[in-house]
């Protein structure tokens, strides 16, 4: 790294990520684009991660290491590892995940040849626990059109929001909110990012997500390859839970009444009041919010049914906290 601020900060958000780690942080430390600083946020992890990450840390003075007291969820870690960075660019990194070895040098070489580009990813492919090739991720996203509300109504389809993982400008993600506190929080990232400008796909397989029982989105959306297979696959009766997706993302909201599904559709029409767009613009981006909600109305049902659950288990078997509560609760009905 140059005696200057770094080009490019990669974060690492990381909980108990030791059986793959080491192999992400060698795939990082291998890229042939070396002006980076590398920030691990260490979410309160149990197993042998803290001893991992300061030997690397001991070894290569690009690392930062971060330990957080105690786990403060998905979303806080993620966010933190942006808001410790100094560099230009900026990379959010699994800790089980693989890149080529020339992955930041085309991505850093796509943001500075082209203006309009906020975001520069590669094509994608799944490996298993053994880094062994499983398939590759085949849904494409017109978003690199130059019309706002066009690339906000592509990123509204079901993807997997793999483009996270790409090289984004720093001074982009500074102007919208981060990682929010519930289900599909990365899909509403990258919605505001996309409105703000256009992201390049490099056609490359130069990314490569690890997929295994331990991640998120085998603990959530187990079937979540059919969709990688085709976009026309998607059914809702493949949809993740979102409520443990929330809890996931925010672990303060365990055990707290959601309404995860009414959530992500006020996330998805606040985000299109966030920036300056055309009146034009707005109504195109609200018709998609409709068209992506259209034949899903049962979603919203579904949240204020077990809302009404929750209430009732509670009103019939209270705790000695949730006794104190429920006055409250019966004054407002």
């Amino acid at each position: 790294m140059s005696n200057n601020l770094p080009k490019v900060s990669i974060g690492l958000p990381v909980y108990n990520g030791d059986k793959f780690i080491k192999a992400a942080l060698d795939s990082l430390l291998a890229q042939t684009f070396e002006d980076f600083e590398l920030i691990i946020s260490d979410n309160a992890s149990t197993d042998n991660t803290e001893e991992i990450c300061r030997a690397y840390a001991a070894q290569d003075k690009r690392i930062r290491y971060y330990r957080n007291q105690s786990n403060l969820g998905c979303s806080h870690n993620f966010n933190r590892v942006f808001e410790l960075s100094v560099g230009e660019y900026f990379k959010w990194a699994a800790h089980d995940d693989l890149h080529a070895p020339d992955m930041l040098m085309k991505c850093v070489e796509v943001l500075d040849n082209n203006p309009s580009v906020v975001l520069c990813h590669s094509q994608v492919s799944f490996i298993d626990e053994n880094g062994d090739f499983l398939q590759n991720y085949k849904i494409k996203l017109n978003t690199d059109s130059e019309k706002p509300h066009k690339r906000f109504h592509e990123l509204l389809t079901k993807h997997l929001c793999y483009q996270t993982y790409g090289v984004i400008r720093a001074s982009t993600l500074r102007k919208i909110p981060l990682m929010g506190g519930y289900g599909t929080a990365d899909g509403i990232l990258l919605l505001r990012i996309g409105l703000l400008g256009q992201f390049y796909e490099i056609p490359e397989y130069l990314f490569f997500a690890r997929s295994h029982s331990q991640q998120s989105l085998s603990m959530f959306f187990p079937n979540y390859h059919l969709l990688a297979n085709n976009q026309s696959q998607f059914s809702s009766s493949i949809l993740p839970d979102f409520y443990a997706y929330t809890v996931w993302f925010d672990s303060a909201k365990k055990g707290k009444l959601l309404f995860p599904h009414w959530r992500i559709v006020w996330e998805y029409m606040l985000s299109v009041w966030l920036f300056k767009l055309s009146f034009y613009q707005r109504i195109r981006c609200h018709l998609s919010i409709y068209q992506q909600l259209h034949g899903r109305e049962y979603l919203l049902l579904k949240d204020l049914l077990k809302a009404a659950q929750i209430i009732w288990q509670v009103w019939q078997h209270p705790s000695k906290q949730q006794r104190q509560i429920i006055p409250l609760q019966k004054e407002l009905l």
